[in-house]
């Protein structure tokens, strides 16, 4: 049997991923246990105080155990929490890492990925968190190789997830990985969970990386956010803030973890998504608008970015427009 240790942060914590991973982990013993099978997971909550409080103490969380009196556990669920909890919660820190060491794997949900990121067990490793989280957490963590497009991720024992109520992809996943195919297939259509979906991007908005100190880079973001209609070159972009082209894109790299081009790429989608959502014109008028004449460029940029195709995209959330 599995000792499953799901965390009861201390501070500002999303509720539902504590509640969403006791839930699931139980749904499966309860499977196993109508199946005449032996129950697969052991689960406690493990907080750092007899109770924890949220949402201004509206609700209160009882943990079973304190973290000082778990010597050995399988596998540590890090629900979401925000990154101002972090030094609330520095006491889990050596613990999670002592568990690593002895075998135990390691799961963060949702913004949990910043409390594990604190423990330098992502450092070198791909980690996924909530897509508008994504620039704070490059900042913070800049050795760690963030994917903010995937929904799982799955390195060595330590996994992370995507944003919001896709942490119960991750915790689906992990149940299929300790307990069968066939209670994973159970849960999900008893939970309503999309099995083996794996992106995010489609949820994702681009509201431009902004949170940095090089102010002629800003300015370049700003200008190409009200002028991406236009024929855009990096050439004409660096001369533009007097800046050599090569200095220009490694500057530009460093401050919003994207090239120019990509920058703009995802400015143009980003513009081209807002349309597809709410109004009337056709992929190809879209397309114009947004600076594309190449339709195959366009379509292929778009699923690169989104997950989805134009047309799949509108039809996802254009509810008023027959495609």
């Amino acid at each position: 049997m599995k000792h499953i240790s799901i965390l009861v942060p201390e501070g500002d914590y999303v509720l539902s991923t504590v509640i969403g991973a006791y839930k699931a982990f139980n749904s499966a013993n309860e499977y196993l246990e109508q199946k005449g099978l032996p129950h697969k997971f052991k689960i406690q909550l493990v907080g750092l105080t007899r109770e924890s409080e949220i949402y201004g103490g509206l609700f209160a969380v009882r943990p079973e155990v304190m973290v000082a009196d778990v010597a050995k556990t399988d596998f540590i669920i890090i629900p979401a929490s925000k990154p101002q909890s972090i030094p609330l919660n520095t006491a889990f820190i050596p613990w999670i890492v002592k568990q690593h060491a002895q075998g135990a794997e390691v799961a963060s949900l949702c913004v949990g990925a910043f409390l594990l990121a604190s423990t330098g067990l992502l450092n070198g490793r791909e980690c996924s968190t909530h897509w508008i989280a994504a620039d704070a957490f490059r900042q913070m963590f800049p050795e760690v190789n963030l994917v903010p497009e995937k929904i799982i991720t799955d390195e060595q024992g330590v996994y992370t997830s995507g944003g919001a109520f896709s942490f119960l992809n991750l915790v689906l996943y992990i149940i299929e990985k300790q307990a069968g195919r066939e209670v994973a297939i159970y849960l999900s259509k008893l939970l309503e969970i999309e099995i083996e979906r794996d992106s995010q991007s489609p949820f994702s908005i681009f509201e431009g990386q902004k949170g940095h100190e090089d102010e002629p880079i800003r300015k370049a973001q700003s200008y190409i956010e009200t002028n991406y209609g236009e024929k855009l070159s990096v050439n004409m972009l660096a001369g533009l803030f007097a800046i050599s082209r090569r200095n220009f894109e490694r500057r530009f790299k460093k401050a919003t973890a994207n090239t120019p081009i990509e920058y703009l790429q995802r400015v143009k989608i980003e513009a081209a998504k807002k349309s597809l959502e709410a109004g009337s014109d056709n992929i190809n008028e879209v397309m114009y608008a947004v600076g594309y004449t190449d339709s195959k460029a366009f379509r292929t940029t778009f699923k690169k970015i989104t997950g989805l195709s134009p047309i799949d995209y509108r039809k996802k959330y254009n509810r008023g427009l027959a495609v």
